[in-house]
């Protein structure tokens, strides 16, 4: 059975929602149709938490004065900075290591604190949480380390991070710590080994990569 189709935002040619120009808005238009309770309910969260708050308004003029000039490692050093975060946790896959601990150095560069946990804290080995040797990399040859992103949000708990920023978790390993972590958190690295940690390439290559995905005729 195929799934309904649902139509979203990833159907738009107009983005109309930028400018709100509501006589372009397509009849699928999700700004169109909202829910004036769940909008006002979201944007109460803004005038209420002064965390999110400030959270907005940081991102929001960052925005505008480091658009198209800064890269995202500058970009996260500058919210730090704005957001006046004491403490950095720095949730790390073990793979880039190197390049966390160059991200580091800029941090202390900077004046500002950071800690770091690897994603093999703890060296439990996969059979633990139930993966059958045969799916271990080392196909089972001797002991192999899960990665292991709950205990990393913990550990970061415990040093009372204000501010988290995951480099390179794996796929559902960055979800479970982003459930997991007590303090705010933002992604700097995603992980892909196949395009050099530049997943979106994968959506550009229409007639490579792309055709990966295209159902068969």
């Amino acid at each position: 059975m195929k799934p309904a189709k649902v139509s979203s935002c990833a159907q738009c040619g107009v983005l109309s929602c930028r400018t709100k120009d509501s006589a372009k808005y397509p009849g699928f238009c999700l700004t169109k149709n909202l829910d004036e309770a769940l909008l006002q309910e979201a944007l109460a969260c803004y005038a209420d938490n002064e965390s999110s708050g400030r959270m907005a308004r940081v991102s929001a003029i960052l925005e505008a004065d480091s658009y198209g000039k800064l890269t995202r490692v500058e970009e996260t050093i500058e919210f730090i900075l704005r957001m006046e975060y004491r403490k950095i946790g720095i949730a790390a896959c073990v793979g880039l290591m190197p390049e966390t601990g160059i991200f580091s150095r800029i941090l202390t560069d900077k004046g500002i604190e950071s800690y770091t946990v690897g994603c093999k804290i703890g060296a439990v080995d996969k059979t633990v949480v139930g993966v059958p040797n045969e799916k271990k990399l080392n196909r089972g040859c001797g002991h192999e380390s899960m990665c292991n992103p709950i205990t990393q949000a913990y550990k970061l708990a415990e040093l009372d991070t204000d501010f988290n920023i995951v480099i390179g978790l794996c796929v559902g390993h960055d979800t479970l710590f982003l459930q997991h972590s007590k303090a705010p958190v933002t992604v700097m690295i995603v992980k892909d080994r196949a395009l050099g940690h530049n997943p979106v390439a994968a959506l550009y290559t229409a007639n490579g990569m792309y055709s990966r995905f295209k159902k068969k005729k």
